[in-house]
C-alpha cells in the first residue's frame, strides 16, 4: 500500500507540473508553431537542425549536442538561414531556456518558408529534467545550465543552475 501511495504521489506531482508548463506557455505563447517533446526528440531520428534561440553566454554554458547558436536579442533571419540546409522541407527544432523565445524564431522560419519548424517543449530546461545530456563549448557533457535569471531558472528543476 505504501508503494501505490508513492506511485501516486510521483504520478501526480509529474502530471502537476506539467500542467503548470502548459499554463506557463499558454499565457506567453501564441501556438503558431507546433511543439516537438524532448522525448521525440531523443528518439534515434534523421537528420534534424537544432537552432538554439538564447543568448551566446547562455549557450556557451550549456547547450545541446550539434545546436548552432543564433541568440534572440540580435536574431537576423537572414543569417541564419544562410546556415541552414536549402531544403525547406529540413526538420528544424528550436529551442531556448522554456519554449518562449525559441516560438518566435521558429515562427520566423516557417514565414520564411521553412516547412517542417518544430518548438521544444519545456526548452533545455525540460530537455535536462528528463535527463538528457547537454554540453559545453568544448562538446563534453555538463551538469551545468543558464537558468535565465531566479524567476525563470524556477523550472531548471535538475543539473547546476548557472545564472552569469
Amino acid at each position: 500500500m505504501k508503494k501505490i501511495l508513492i506511485l501516486f504521489l510521483i504520478v501526480s506531482s509529474a502530471t502537476f507540473g506539467q500542467k503548470k508548463l502548459d499554463n506557463l506557455l499558454e499565457k506567453w505563447n501564441k501556438r503558431n508553431v507546433p511543439y516537438i517533446s524532448v522525448e521525440t526528440l531523443a528518439l534515434p531520428k534523421s537528420k534534424v537542425v537544432l537552432l538554439d534561440a538564447r543568448e551566446p553566454e547562455e549557450y556557451n554554458v550549456s547547450h545541446l549536442k550539434e545546436a548552432i547558436c543564433v541568440g534572440y536579442n540580435k536574431f537576423d533571419v537572414n543569417n541564419t538561414l544562410s546556415k541552414l540546409p536549402k531544403d525547406k522541407n529540413t526538420k528544424i527544432v528550436v529551442y531556448c531556456s522554456l519554449g518562449i523565445r525559441s516560438e518566435t524564431i521558429a515562427h520566423q522560419l516557417i514565414q520564411a518558408g521553412y516547412t517542417n519548424v518544430f518548438n521544444l517543449y519545456g526548452g533545455i530546461f525540460e530537455w535536462k529534467n528528463n535527463d538528457f545530456q547537454v554540453v559545453d563549448t568544448l562538446g563534453k557533457p555538463t551538469e551545468k545550465v543558464h537558468a535565465f535569471n531566479k524567476s525563470w531558472g524556477k523550472w531548471l528543476k535538475k543539473g547546476k543552475k548557472i545564472y552569469d
